[in-house]
């Protein structure tokens, strides 16, 4: 009877446990460190912002690019799709220690991959890159009281 009834106790905490999305995935900004299809590097900034229990809306600030997409998490996977242009990409990260995603990502009809690091942002971005601005467009003017 005891086991039963902490079981029972259990069962809402377990099931919230499973389905609750990874440390790392949650709504911020990440820095982003990959390598292009072509094997060229590339740096910038991910916004990150949860709308459901397992979605999340992505906006990629990479050099004067801006690339929206979706993600979903599941476990320690976090899957996106995007779009670059006029091309569809996708890619899948691993959650690893330190709220850090690693992962893969490519464009449809592509002969390859690219790879992609997210770390949460520190306090100060790296040079040239400011939250919520993107990279080639002015810094919003500070607001006044």
């Amino acid at each position: 009877m005891k086991r039963l009834f902490l079981a029972a106790l259990l069962a809402p905490t377990l099931l919230w446990a499973a389905t609750a999305p990874a440390a790392a995935q949650r709504s911020g900004v990440y820095e982003v460190t990959g390598r292009n299809l072509d094997g060229s590097e590339y740096r910038g900034l991910l916004e990150l912002r949860q709308v459901g229990l397992t979605s999340f809306h992505l906006v990629w600030n990479i050099g004067r690019e801006t690339i929206e997409g979706v993600g979903m998490v599941s476990g320690r996977t976090f899957a996106t799709a995007f779009t670059a242009g006029n091309m569809t990409g996708m890619g899948i990260y691993e959650l690893r220690d330190g709220d850090v995603m690693e992962g893969s990502w490519t464009l449809m009809g592509a002969q390859g991959n690219g790879s992609e690091t997210l770390r949460p942002a520190t306090e100060t971005p790296p040079p040239g890159i400011t939250p919520g601005v993107t990279p080639g467009t002015q810094a919003p003017a500070p607001s006044r009281p």
